[in-house]
């Protein structure tokens, strides 16, 4: 399978004000879409505004924040928003598929691998996968947060080529967008001096978490950009190279798929406080961590949930899987495995 690009548009890029389609904006990345199938190069959508969508359907005037009213607009959105994007494609000859995914999906890696598998099978079939957050059954405690996440997931699952986060903005700028000292930000890299609180959009994310999804989406080894979604020429130039908005190079050495799914997928359910000779048999010697090396737990875990691992500063320096149950590490028997080396991931 050839690597697909992942392309992702925000609420307000595909719902108006009013909670309508902007079948403009739609048409048009059809057509960009279009032309990439037609050069062997894969697409996947992850397409935000079901919510938006059927908070009209619902003769809201604003989004509901209740859990209950949040699904249901979601459950009645949903429908319409996948029906623009088929008959988009269609008009291309394109067949669209639709994926809906709760970070349960990702978090179980049986569930997580057989989300992979689908995905590649639709991209391998010249199929444009629409991806979405399954909002009509996902809860607060079994949610991506914003599609922004997902869609960094969703490229890491594909091993993609490149990650686009379209946006309505033309990328990350310094300040808030027309204030007169806002400029914009062509290097990811330098993004940390920015002011990311000045943006409000239909839904929930906000640049920030364009921000968020972006490193993340370079530490798993893919190239991404944020850029305005609007226009004629959107996903072509920028797929060519043609500098636009700002790019985050990605991370010179890409983890396994399973280390990508420890560090962005599995849940943490616990904390390892570690001492500093523990932390440096791990960072530097790639030894496994022992019971006798944890100072402290945090939280009640199992064997196989997923564990933060805090060395003596008080910051997270790794993550992995728990070799044993928080009450049988906390014993600190000398030889109990807390984490064996194969199941853990160190972070940069």
């Amino acid at each position: 399978m050839r690597k697909p690009v992942v392309v992702k548009l925000g609420s307000s890029l595909v719902v108006d004000a009013a909670g309508r389609a902007r079948r403009s904006v739609i048409t048009a990345r059809c057509g960009e879409i279009a032309e990439l199938v037609a050069q062997r190069t894969p697409v996947c959508v992850v397409s935000s505004g079901a919510i938006a969508l059927g908070v009209r359907r619902m003769g809201l005037a604003s989004r509901p924040r209740g859990m209950s009213q949040l699904q249901a607009a979601s459950a009645l959105g949903q429908p319409r928003l996948q029906r623009v994007w088929e008959e988009e494609l269609a008009r291309h000859g394109l067949q669209a598929a639709q994926v809906l995914l709760t970070a349960q999906d990702v978090a179980d890696r049986a569930t997580y691998l057989n989300a992979r598998n689908a995905l590649r099978a639709l991209v391998d079939m010249q199929t444009v996968p629409v991806v979405n957050e399954n909002d009509a059954t996902a809860t607060d405690e079994i949610t991506f947060g914003d599609n922004d996440t997902l869609a960094a997931q969703v490229a890491a699952l594909l091993s993609a080529k490149l990650l686009i986060l379209l946006t309505e903005v033309d990328g990350v700028y310094s300040h808030a967008p027309g204030t007169p000292e806002a400029s914009l930000i062509g290097d990811g890299s330098a993004v940390e001096s920015a002011d990311l609180h000045g943006m409000t959009q239909v839904g929930k994310g906000g640049m920030k978490s364009k921000v968020v999804a972006a490193e993340m989406a370079a530490s798993a080894g893919i190239p991404t950009v944020i850029a305005a979604g609007h226009g004629d020429d959107v996903i072509g130039p920028i797929v060519a190279g043609v500098p636009r908005g700002t790019k985050f190079a990605p991370k010179a050495e890409s983890p396994s798929a399973f280390k990508l799914w420890l560090r962005f997928g599995k849940p943490v359910s616990g904390r390892l406080h570690v001492d500093a000779g523990a932390e440096r048999a791990l960072r530097d010697d790639g030894r496994s961590l022992l019971a006798v090396g944890v100072v402290s737990c945090d939280g009640t875990f199992d064997a196989g949930d997923g564990v933060e691992l805090v060395g003596p500063s008080g910051v997270a320096f790794g993550k992995g899987v728990a070799g044993a149950s928080s009450r049988e590490i906390a014993e600190r028997p000398r030889d109990l495995e807390a984490v064996h080396r194969d199941r853990l991931v160190i972070f940069d």
